[in-house]
């Protein structure tokens, strides 16, 4: 019963149930039950090619502007433990895993390093299970709804910015927090940017990285650049 609320919150049902436990079956699980027992390291390794062509493809039709560079970057970003953290978290995938007894009781279901794996075996499974197309379904949910915030931080809109002031050597720019919100576990920064004192842009984000970026790119903007 378990699982099939796995299957409803992923949006796929499987065929051969075996391959979604397996793809659940942390090792320190397998070593506790004992030899025959499979679990997901196997998995984890197709998983994470599966992730990294079908995210290189829509980067790649769908950005159409964007660099080698500038694609590897985003992309990396993309396919990170801490993004496949965020994405395995969004479907609850901890409360199905199957720990050995020492991992959940020093907190296994939460720990970001096996729910990224996890969640790479899942998408294998899938693909085993469905073919390219259903896995292709499956990451894109997480992959399109994630691409603005990492395409924010990866490109440089500070350089790009930096790089038209300097065109006159007597103007300068500089950074400042104007202020913080929320709470601790989901702060955001707004930042500005300043030319020879004076506001030209604002950012939001939940760096002060990321805001300063956002912040050189309202400026941009407003440059009409």
């Amino acid at each position: 019963m378990e699982l099939e609320l796995l299957e409803q919150k992923i949006e796929y049902s499987f065929r051969d149930k075996a391959l979604l436990k397996t793809a659940l079956t942390h090792s320190s699980y397998a070593n506790e039950k004992g030899a025959g027992t499979l679990y997901n390291e196997r998995l984890e390794f197709l998983g994470d090619s599966v992730l990294g062509i079908i995210t290189a493809e829509y980067l790649f039709k769908n950005h159409h502007d964007f660099p080698e560079g500038e694609l590897t970057k985003v992309r990396a970003a993309l396919v990170c433990e801490n993004a496949l953290y965020k994405f395995a978290g969004e479907i609850a995938l901890g409360e199905f895993l199957f720990l050995g007894k020492g991992e959940v009781h020093t907190g296994g279901r939460n720990r970001p390093s096996i729910l990224a794996d996890a969640f790479e075996a899942l998408i294998a499974a899938i693909y085993l299970d469905g073919g390219m197309e259903q896995a292709k379904t499956f990451v894109l949910r997480f992959i399109t709804a994630a691409q603005d915030e990492a395409i924010e931080i990866n490109t440089d809109y500070k350089t790009k910015l930096q790089e038209v002031i300097q065109k006159n050597p007597e103007e300068r720019i500089e950074y400042a927090t104007i202020r913080e919100e929320g709470p601790d576990h989901d702060k955001r920064f707004i930042v500005a940017v300043k030319l020879n004192s004076n506001i030209i842009g604002e950012g939001k984000g939940r760096s002060k990285k990321q805001a300063e970026q956002l912040a050189a790119k309202e400026a941009l903007r407003l440059m009409g650049l």
